[in-house]
């Protein structure tokens, strides 16, 4: 394997541990950001709503994008705005600071989202084995850092602009650094021709309903489980950032043992 292709991996498992710190240190402190903001419960489902929603939005148009621009530039420049858009969360005081902070938020993590896992199939294509979830297990790593300084900002009763203010120095020049040796390729299978009308749509239906259900759970322990530990069961708000730490960690031991898996049984099992 050449050097540049090893650069381009470890980079880009950077770029997904660098996200996955980003998200945990939004998510684990909805509480304080709703308490910040002074959003009501009732408005609340709307702002959380709105972030997922438009992540989709920069994905179809990420998609559109790279034919025309390399996945790595749209990765480049659209992860240092994610960056920007928490410490933005963090530092406002008006409402409407926060709903274009996280409209920000959003549009730049589907653009992110769709970019770094292009690059990520170009590469396992290039490595010739499974590497994807590797990839992903770096994700996860970094949601165990962002939620442990999580749970460190709401511990010493740190507002959330000084607990995001020191992640965002270092993580945004570290990742313009690191995206210097971004690989692209060919991140998206060509489709045959008639895949999708017919016969291929049958196969994509009960996939996309899968992963549908599956990320409606996986976004409900992200985006609730601090406010549920916290007005449900009484906890306090740094004891509310654990579930989502101990989810992160438990996707990093299955994310770890993936790849293997994949390998020796195949996809499909």
């Amino acid at each position: 394997m050449t050097d540049v292709l090893r650069r381009g991996r470890a980079s880009l498992a950077f770029s997904f541990l660098v996200q996955g710190v980003a998200f945990a240190l939004l998510v684990t402190r909805i509480p304080g950001i709703q308490n910040r903001y002074g959003v009501s419960d009732g408005m609340l489902p709307v702002f959380l709503a709105a972030v997922p929603i438009l992540a989709g939005i920069g994905s179809v148009s990420t998609e559109r994008l790279v034919r025309r621009v390399p996945p790595s530039r749209v990765l480049r420049w659209s992860q240092p705005v994610v960056l920007l858009a928490l410490l933005a969360v963090g530092a406002g005081r008006q409402m409407v600071v926060l709903a274009l902070a996280l409209a920000a938020f959003g549009l730049a993590v589907g653009a992110l989202d769709a970019s770094m896992n292009m690059l990520g199939v170009s590469l396992q294509r290039a490595y010739g084995r499974s590497i994807m979830l590797s990839f992903h297990a770096a994700y996860s790593l970094g949601g165990i850092v962002g939620a442990s300084l999580a749970w460190v900002g709401a511990h010493y009763g740190l507002a959330l602009w000084v607990s995001y203010l020191p992640v965002v120095l270092v993580l945004l020049p570290a990742a313009l650094v690191g995206s210097r040796w971004y690989v692209d390729g060919e991140a998206q299978a060509p489709v045959e021709k008639g895949a999708v009308a017919g016969g291929g749509l049958k196969w994509l239906l009960p996939l996309c309903l899968v992963m549908t259900v599956a990320y409606i759970g996986d976004s409900t322990v992200s985006n609730w489980s601090a406010k549920y530990l916290q007005d449900v069961l009484g906890s306090s708000e740094q004891m509310a950032t654990v579930p989502y730490n101990v989810y992160m960690v438990t996707t990093l031991l299955g994310r770890t043992v993936g790849d293997i898996g994949v390998r020796r049984f195949g996809a499909v099992a």
